[in-house]
């Protein structure tokens, strides 16, 4: 059994450097947020970002810290930060309002970086907090309607799914990162009945 490692941040509450460790009940926590749709249920950490709601698959998240100042790297894209040093390896910060077309803010101590992993490096992502743990079924994610990918963000989300009064995005993380081309949105597995 896996183990994957949280450092609690919950909105009003931080508990910066305090570890926690949560068994995966999945293995191949590497591969990409569209591929885990066809297995049926899974978890997803549910974040905020500008208002917005958005999903990560659990098992592509290794850490969920405060807010550190980062290093800033000469000529780097505008939504990457800068990095931190992670226990010895070097980190990449995204600014996800940056990368999903909202107006950034400077990090402040209610921020939170999310460490997951895609196509097997480890990046931080910058949010403004961590919301829940979202169980979902395959069959409840929706297509991404087209509306003109790459646009405010919109080809870094693989799927939506609706509780209740919330929509909340699924994040792409080789498409956010980079890792992949935005230019064609991948395909749902056979999300029509």
């Amino acid at each position: 059994m896996a183990a994957v490692q949280f450092c609690v941040s919950l909105p009003g509450v931080l508990m910066e450097n305090t570890l926690q460790t949560i068994p995966a009940t999945v293995a191949t926590p590497t591969q990409p947020a569209i591929a885990s749709l066809a297995e049926g249920l899974r978890e997803y950490l549910s974040l905020t970002v500008a208002g917005q709601d958005y999903a990560i698959d659990i098992l592509q998240v290794r850490e969920i810290r405060g807010w550190v100042a980062e290093t800033p790297l000469p000529n780097s894209p505008p939504a990457v930060r800068g990095v931190i040093n992670l226990r010895g390896l070097v980190v990449p910060i995204y600014d996800l309002r940056a990368r999903l077309g909202a107006v950034p803010q400077p990090p402040s101590a209610t921020h939170v970086v999310i460490v997951v992993e895609a196509s097997h490096t480890q990046y931080g992502l910058l949010a403004d907090a961590v919301s829940d743990i979202v169980p979902a079924n395959h069959d409840e994610w929706q297509p991404v309607p087209a509306m003109g990918v790459g646009q405010g963000g919109q080809g870094f989300i693989a799927a939506l799914l609706s509780r209740g009064n919330r929509m909340i995005s699924l994040l792409d993380l080789d498409r956010l990162t980079g890792l992949a081309p935005l230019a064609a949105a991948p395909a749902l597995p056979s999300l029509a009945a």
